[in-house]
C-alpha cells in the first residue's frame, strides 16, 4: 500500500499544527461559530445532534494492520468504543470532545492518516473496488490511479471551494463493485484491442433529492491525461456550477441543465487548453506510484474448490459462511473473506474497538497485514489462503466478524439517521434493529437470497436507500417520522434507482411492510429468481397491494411462520 514520503509527512502535520491553532482560538472566543465552520469542515469535523462527528479518510479503503489499530485505540480513548464505517471507505466517530480533536489528528499522522477533506465543497475522499489486485474480473489494479488522483486533488487551491462536495470514483472490474454511476465523476478502466490502457469518462451523477445516474462524457481517455482531463472536468464544474441555490448546486444538476454532449463539449474545450501540460503524467510517475502497489509474497498454493473445503469440515454454519463470506481470489490457493459487521442488536458498519483489533491481528497473521474498507460497509481480508479459511472463520466468529449474511437482506446499509446526524428527518437504526430482529432466521434469509435493502433517514441518502431492491428513507409528516418504499433499485452494472409505492408508513408499520412484500416476492418467484427478476416480471402492483394489506393475523408474528 501507499506510504506516505517526507513532503507528505510534513503537510499533514504542519496541518495537525495549523488546526490545533484554530481550535484553541476557538474556544478562547477569538474565532467566530462562522468563522470557524470552513476550518473544521476542512479537517473532517461536523457538529452533529449530540456532539462532534470526526470523519476519517480511508483512501480507497485500504488500510494496513497498524492503521486499523490507531482506529481502534483512537475510538477507544476519545469516544465510546465503537466507530462507523461508512458507504464511502472512512471511518466516523460520532462521540468526540471538540478540544481533543487536534490530538486524534495528531495520533492519525503518526501512522499516515487524516481527516483532510472529508467534508466540505471540495474533492472527496476517492473510492474504489474493495477488491482491487485480487478480483478475478479486473483490468488492471485501480489503486495506483486512485491514489495519483489522490494526490493531484488533496490541497488543490483552485478546488478548494467548489459549489458542493465533489466525489469520485474508480473501477477496473468487469462487475461495478463501487457504484459508479451515482458519483459525481467516475473512470471506468478499459484496454483497447492494442492492448493501451485508459478510461471511460462519466459525470453527473449522485443520489440526494434529486438522484440522477452519471452520463458518458468520454468514450476513451488515455491515462497519460488522467489529471489534465480531471481539471478540466472540476474547473468546468467550478466555473459553472449553482452557488446560488444549495439543492442545485451538484455537478449533476449542471450535466443535466447543459445536457450531457454539451458538457462533455466544453471540457473538451477547456482540456484544450491544459491537455498536454505539466499535470500530464509520465510512466515514470505512474511507475513510481505503482510500485506501492505490487502484489504481496504469495505463496505457491493447490486450488482448492469451496466445496471441497466444505465438505472436509461438514459444519453446516461453515458451509454457509463459505459460501456468503468468501469470494474468488485471481491467484489460486487464495480468497478474499468479507468479515460481516451486519450482527443484530449492533448498528450496521459499526465495529467495536475490540473488533478493529480482532480484524487487525487476522490480517497480520492470515492476509499479509492489510485490510480493505467495503462499500457496504463491512470489512476484508484480500489474500487469505484456502487452508487457513475455516481457522479465520472460528476467530471471526469469536470477535462476532462472522455473521454468514454478505449479500442478504441483513446485509443491509443504513445510515446513522436522526440518532446521530442533525440533517436527518427521522431514524434509521431502530428500523434497521427491528428488520434485523424479524428476519434473523438464517434458514430464512438464505431461502429469500440475494436482496439488498439499504435505509437512509433523510433525502441526503448516505444510506442509499435509492440503490436498494428494498429502500427506506425516513421523511417528515408533520413534525413525527415516517418511512417512504421504494422498490427495484440496483446497484452494479445494471445500476438503477427503485420507484416509490405510495404514501409513507410510521415507524410502527415498517417492519410489517418489508414482511409483506417479501412474503409476496417469495409467492410469484420463479426457480432461482432473485427480488428484482420477480418485480420486473409482475410489476409493482401485486407488492404495493401487499404493503398496504393490514393482515392482523400475522402482523408481529416471525419472518419464517
Amino acid at each position: 500500500m501507499y506510504h506516505y514520503d517526507a513532503t507528505d509527512k510534513a503537510i499533514v502535520h504542519a496541518r495537525v499544527k495549523q488546526f490545533r491553532g484554530q481550535t484553541e482560538r476557538f474556544l478562547a472566543g477569538q474565532l467566530s461559530e462562522d468563522e470557524f465552520r470552513p476550518l473544521r469542515l476542512q479537517n473532517g469535523l461536523y457538529i452533529q445532534r449530540h456532539a462532534p462527528m470526526l470523519r476519517i479518510a480511508i483512501p480507497y479503503g485500504h488500510l494496513s494492520s497498524q492503521k486499523m489499530r490507531m482506529l481502534a485505540a483512537i475510538t477507544r480513548d476519545f469516544d465510546r468504543g465503537v466507530g462507523h464505517f461508512t458507504t464511502r471507505q472512512n471511518l466516523q466517530l460520532n462521540w468526540i470532545k471538540l478540544p481533543e480533536v487536534p490530538d486524534i489528528l495528531e495520533r492519525l499522522a503518526s501512522v499516515e492518516m487524516h481527516a483532510i477533506q472529508t467534508s466540505g465543497n471540495c474533492i472527496r475522499n476517492i473510492t474504489t473496488d474493495p477488491f482491487a489486485g485480487v478480483a478475478a474480473d479486473e483490468i488492471a489494479d485501480p489503486r495506483p490511479w486512485a491514489e495519483i488522483l489522490r494526490q493531484w486533488s488533496t490541497f488543490h487551491p483552485e478546488f478548494a471551494y467548489l459549489p458542493r462536495k465533489f466525489k469520485v470514483a474508480f473501477n477496473a472490474a468487469q462487475e461495478d463493485r463501487v457504484a459508479l454511476k451515482v458519483y459525481d465523476l467516475g473512470f471506468h478502466l478499459i484496454k483497447t484491442a492494442s492492448g493501451e490502457l485508459g478510461f471511460t469518462v462519466y459525470a453527473g451523477g449522485g443520489l440526494g433529492r434529486t438522484p440522477l445516474l452519471a452520463q458518458k462524457i468520454r468514450d476513451f481517455l488515455p491515462w497519460q491525461h488522467l489529471l489534465t482531463y480531471s481539471e478540466a472536468v472540476v474547473r468546468v464544474y467550478n466555473r459553472y456550477g449553482r452557488r446560488d441555490n444549495i439543492w442545485k448546486a451538484r455537478i449533476k444538476i449542471l450535466v443535466k441543465a447543459l445536457g450531457s454532449e454539451e458538457f462533455a463539449r466544453q471540457v473538451e474545450e477547456e482540456w484544450a487548453y491544459i491537455k498536454d501540460g505539466p499535470n500530464t503524467l509520465t510512466a515514470e510517475e505512474v511507475t513510481r506510484v505503482a510500485s506501492q502497489f505490487s502484489p504481496p509474497a504469495y505463496e505457491k498454493f493447490p486450488a482448492s474448490d469451496l466445496a471441497s473445503i466444505a465438505v472436509q469440515y461438514d459444519d453446516k454454519a461453515f458451509s454457509r459462511w463459505l459460501e456468503r463470506n468468501v469470494h474468488e481470489h485471481k491467484i489460486p490457493g487464495y480468497a478474499a473473506v468479507t468479515l460481516s459487521l451486519k450482527s443484530p442488536g449492533t448498528a450496521p458498519g459499526n465495529a467495536t474497538a475490540a473488533q478493529m483489533e480482532a480484524a487487525a491481528l487476522l490480517s497480520d497473521e492470515f492476509s499479509f497485514g492489510e485490510l480493505r474498507v467495503a462499500h457496504e460497509q463491512n470489512l476484508i481480508l484480500a489474500d487469505v489462503p484456502q487452508r487457513d479459511l475455516h481457522t479465520v472463520w472460528q476467530r471471526a466468529k469469536a470477535a462476532g466478524l462472522a455473521n454468514a449474511n454478505i449479500g442478504l437482506l441483513a446485509d443491509m446499509i443504513v445510515c446513522p439517521g436522526g440518532d446521530f446526524c442533525s440533517l436527518a428527518n427521522a431514524k434509521s437504526l431502530p428500523i434497521a434493529a427491528a428488520i434485523h430482529e424479524r428476519f434473523a432466521d438464517l434458514d430464512y434469509l438464505f431461502d429469500i437470497g440475494e436482496l439488498e435493502l439499504n435505509i437512509s433517514g433523510c433525502m441526503n441518502s448516505c444510506g442509499h436507500h435509492h440503490l436498494g431492491a428494498i429502500g427506506i428513507l425516513g421523511v417528515d409528516k408533520h413534525g413525527e417520522e415516517w418511512y417512504q418504499i421504494t422498490l427495484g433499485g440496483a446497484q452494479g452494472n445494471n445500476t438503477r434507482f427503485g420507484e416509490v409505492i405510495g404514501r409513507a408508513f410510521s415507524a410502527a408499520e415498517v417492519t410489517d411492510v418489508i414482511e409483506r412484500i417479501i412474503q409476496t416476492y417469495l409467492a410469484h418467484r420463479h426457480a432461482d429468481e432473485q427480488f428484482n427478476e420477480t418485480l420486473a416480471r409482475i410489476g409493482l402492483q401485486p407488492f404495493r397491494e401487499a404493503a398496504y394489506r393490514k393482515d392482523e393475523a400475522t402482523a408481529g408474528e416471525p419472518a419464517h411462520v
